[in-house]
């Protein structure tokens, strides 16, 4: 059986299972832009939190210049490791993407687990699907940008030229869709508004040790989220 009928098959282990039912996991979901890295990275220095380092099987790359860091960035392995780890359900879920594979293993929310840690790490709002159809416990929390004005100047930073963005400008406007859509659909994402970084991490780590409680200001953040949506549904 090959990799991609591998991962269409897979399921995770009921050891698994009862890992991530037991561990407090933090997904942070956002459209490209919104600053979940940048916030990720914030929360990862306080002393309670764990990265969950996904696996790939495709090369490291370079990211505005700067080359990815094995165990850092993800876990770098090639196409028999993954079967190993597919055939023995090391992992909690998998992809197969244009030929690579991506994947986050147990043992990432393991080492959380003893460590009596919140793990952490950022999906899309399919990947957050999948870790709810595991545990109903996991946070979800939607990373906004401020604005959509704002969204589309902090993609466009990202871009060398402008013709460059605009190329790229129909994949990133459908993605966003997509993920609004989805996401607002279900009950159970926390909305942050990523207007000023300090403030967003506090109400994220605030999200994460008590994400039973919903707030006043996770109602404000859906409303923009809608309001994002629609800009982007009439901005072709």
């Amino acid at each position: 059986m090959n990799l991609e009928q591998l991962i269409a098959e897979y399921e995770p282990s009921v050891e698994t299972i009862a890992l991530i039912q037991s561990t407090t996991v933090v997904l942070l979901v956002g459209i490209s832009g919104a600053g979940k890295d940048t916030i990720k990275k914030q929360l990862l220095d306080k002393p309670d939190y764990h990265d969950i380092v996904s696996h790939t099987t495709r090369a490291p790359r370079a990211n505005n210049g700067i080359a990815e860091i094995a165990d850092v960035d993800y876990h770098f392995i090639n196409d028999a490791t993954a079967t190993n780890m597919l055939n023995e359900q090391a992992f909690i879920e998998a992809k197969f993407v244009h030929g690579t594979v991506y994947g986050t293993s147990a043992q990432e929310v393991k080492i959380a687990h003893v460590e009596g840690k919140i793990a952490i790490t950022d999906v899309d709002v399919q990947g957050v699907e999948e870790y709810k159809a595991i545990s109903p416990v996991v946070v979800a929390i939607f990373i906004l940008p401020p604005s959509y004005t704002a969204w589309r100047e902090r993609l466009h930073k990202r871009y060398a030229t402008t013709e460059e963005f605009e190329a790229e400008w129909p994949k990133r406007r459908a993605s966003a869709i997509d993920e609004f859509t989805r996401a607002l659909e279900l009950p159970y994402y926390h909305f942050i508004v990523n207007d000023e970084l300090n403030e967003t991490v506090r109400i994220a780590d605030e999200i994460a040790h008590k994400p039973d409680v919903f707030l006043r200001q996770d109602d404000e953040a859906r409303l923009v989220a809608r309001d994002i949506l629609e800009e982007i549904i009439q901005n072709t």
